[in-house]
């Protein structure tokens, strides 16, 4: 593991995942962006939004770069980087990863999501069909960064072995147990079981819209599945996408945060609705598995008897743990894993 480094630096993050996108990756690329600057890094981010776009097959909400040849290149050479990381593994990082390698110049990537899986759940084709592709990307990569133990030990197996972690954070002036819960929830019968998160086929909403539970079940979030699911299950109150205060509220008010996916590699809503005070059920899976303590989450294959035991833990005790998951860790550890192409701190450079 490298050291901090003791001056500003020029880190370039080249990602297929930006705003106005609004997913785990982006929350967590802005908001490690975020505690770089403040540190006093320069950081530039190359982005969708900086192209033509094109809707992805099967999944139109992302929109897919088109960069024209040497573009990216170009962009890569003007900004100057002492580190390059390449945060996913779709066509702007394809560019960004053959200008590297024709250069000679290092960088790193990292796995947000469990595509192998995520494709299968989408389309049917197996899992195994992708992992060529995934050791191909990532093969030549100086770092690979994962999230959880259990991520880094599938990518061990998948013959992917220059892991180095990056854990996740929490806006912990954002998300904690005071302050009013969503007024949403004023009437609702308890237990509030609440979902957070995109409202996909592959998120499993449906496992946690079909328990049989009393009390009420809210769904935050948006997506290409919400009108189907909506009219599936009339029950459930589909609030849509809420982000700041009204999200921490909805995070508060419940009783319970149900996460029924079994393909998401971390969950940053499992520790923002912990350090709301708010205890998580889900399947015993990767993520869950790495993120949550008996005393915090419960899992089980039968969700309904993970729910039934979550509901009995201590908010206190949930808060405690939410507490401990910090963006500026998270910054320090991205730093850590990377590869510095120059020992020349900006200021030498300009």
């Amino acid at each position: 593991m490298s050291q901090l480094p003791a001056e500003p630096r020029r880190i370039l993050i080249v990602t297929d995942a930006w705003a106005p996108q609004v997913n785990g990756v982006v929350r967590t690329l802005q908001s490690v962006r975020a505690q770089l600057t403040a540190m006093g890094h320069v950081v530039e981010v190359i982005g969708p939004d900086r192209f033509v776009t094109l809707p992805c097959p099967t999944y139109p909400e992302i929109r897919l770069a088109m960069a024209a040849p040497g573009a990216i290149g170009r962009m890569i050479a003007g900004f100057r980087p002492d580190a390059i990381h390449l945060a996913t593994e779709g066509p702007l990082c394809l560019a960004a990863r053959r200008w590297c390698l024709r250069n000679n110049r290092r960088f790193t990537t990292a796995y947000h999501t469990n595509f192998p899986d995520y494709v299968q759940s989408r389309t049917g084709l197996s899992a195994e069909w992708f992992w060529p592709y995934f050791r191909w990307f990532h093969g030549p990569a100086s770092a690979v960064l994962t999230s959880t133990p259990s991520i880094r030990a599938g990518l061990h197996r998948a013959g992917i072995h220059q892991t180095h972690h990056w854990g996740r954070g929490v806006d912990l002036s954002l998300f904690g147990p005071d302050g009013p819960a969503h007024p949403a929830f004023a009437d609702l019968p308890r237990p509030i079981l609440l979902h957070v998160g995109r409202v996909a086929v592959e998120k499993n909403i449906e496992a946690f819209l079909a328990l049989d539970m009393p009390g009420s079940k809210v769904v935050v979030g948006d997506g290409p599945a919400r009108a189907a699911l909506e009219a599936k299950y009339p029950g459930a109150l589909f609030l849509g996408l809420q982000t700041g205060e009204p999200l921490a509220q909805a995070y508060r008010g419940a009783d319970l945060l149900v996460f029924p996916s079994r393909t998401d590699t971390f969950g940053l809503v499992m520790i923002e609705a912990l350090a709301s005070g708010t205890p998580v059920a889900a399947y015993p899976v990767m993520g869950p598995v790495d993120v949550l303590t008996p005393a915090v989450g419960a899992m089980d294959e039968n969700l309904v008897l993970a729910a039934a035991q979550a509901l009995t833990l201590d908010p206190v005790a949930c808060a405690v743990y939410g507490s401990q998951f910090s963006w500026r860790r998270s910054a320090e550890e991205f730093l850590q894993s990377l590869h510095w192409l120059s020992q020349s701190p900006i200021a030498q450079a300009a």
